[in-house]
């Protein structure tokens, strides 16, 4: 019996020194790809490991046990906790959000997504190089299945001449893939080729996509960086459009602006729009200075 307990207790050792190994392992290697980024990625990427976010980028959930019904902290129970809800945001938190215009049917529509630089420093600092330079004004959804995901940031979609091209731009650029984010409804994830031709599963350096659902087959695989707060019912609005053979909307959903700015506080719920979804007005931060400047003389 003893020899046989020796033997445990040594395997034990040995599977926490290998898990202790891979870790470093793991952080060496993300320093490395950080090293090899344009000055301004990694600057940003730099930054996003050191800004506090107040539930660790995933939110936390409650649960209720069973012997004391005291509610505990855990990832496993479908309730949601206030830090879920941007209205029940704390008033000294910061979040980071993307802020999306899109045209859609003639008319303007926001998406508010938040941004995870502690799970993903590497794909949120390329993400915000990106909307800095202007890279995602003007470019179109172009995949939309209708109860999975609709797709957008290819660079070539800013072309319609390119229509037929349509979803195979942005590989001048890849990203390193960290997938420690799971892919639940809202989720916000970077699109990439797939593995026979990308063993490495890096990410495109634009394209992204955002899951209708829980799309639980795709974790582990490709990088989630965001989740999505307001504007769930315009991306199932063009999950819906027409699409040709290739899954591409025959009307241009275009993007008419992507920005991410630093909120401070809670969301101020514009509307509600079905059963436990929520509106909210976009951060001031966010705004230009001519929209600000009208909103102060109105």
């Amino acid at each position: 019996m003893k020899p046989f307990l020796r033997l445990l207790t040594a395997t034990a050792l040995f599977a926490s020194a290998h898990l202790a190994f891979s870790q470093a392992a793991d952080s060496t290697t993300v320093e490395k790809e950080k090293a090899k980024l344009p000055d301004a990625i990694r600057k940003i990427a730099e930054k996003g490991d050191s800004a506090g976010e107040p539930s660790n980028d995933a939110p936390k959930k409650t649960t209720t046990t069973k012997s004391s019904g005291k509610k505990s902290s855990s990832s496993s129970s479908t309730k949601k906790s206030n830090t879920e809800d941007p209205a029940h945001w704390g008033p000294k938190e910061v979040h980071k959000l993307a802020v999306m215009e899109v045209s859609l049917s003639g008319r303007t529509e926001t998406v508010m997504f938040e941004l995870y630089p502690n799970s993903a420093p590497l794909t949120v600092a390329n993400f915000i190089e990106n909307c800095t330079a202007n890279a995602y004004k003007g470019v179109a959804f172009h995949r939309a299945i209708d109860k999975y995901l609709v797709q957008t940031g290819d660079p070539l979609t800013a072309d319609d001449s390119k229509r037929n091209q349509w979803g195979t731009g942005g590989e001048d650029k890849t990203i390193p893939g960290e997938f420690k984010l799971p892919h639940t409804g809202g989720a916000v994830a970077m699109a990439r080729r797939d593995d026979s031709v990308n063993p490495e599963r890096r990410s495109n350096g634009y394209q992204f996509y955002f899951a209708l659902g829980n799309l639980s087959a795709l974790n582990s695989t490709y990088t989630v960086f965001g989740q999505v707060v307001s504007g769930m019912d315009i991306l199932q609005e063009i999950a819906k459009a027409p699409v040709d053979s290739n899954d591409c909307p025959l009307q241009r959903i275009e993007v008419k602006s992507l920005k991410v700015a630093d909120h401070k506080g809670p969301l101020v719920v514009m509307r509600t729009v079905g059963v436990g979804r929520k509106r909210f007005t976009t951060p001031s931060s966010a705004k230009g200075s001519l929209t600000r400047l009208l909103e102060r003389i109105w």
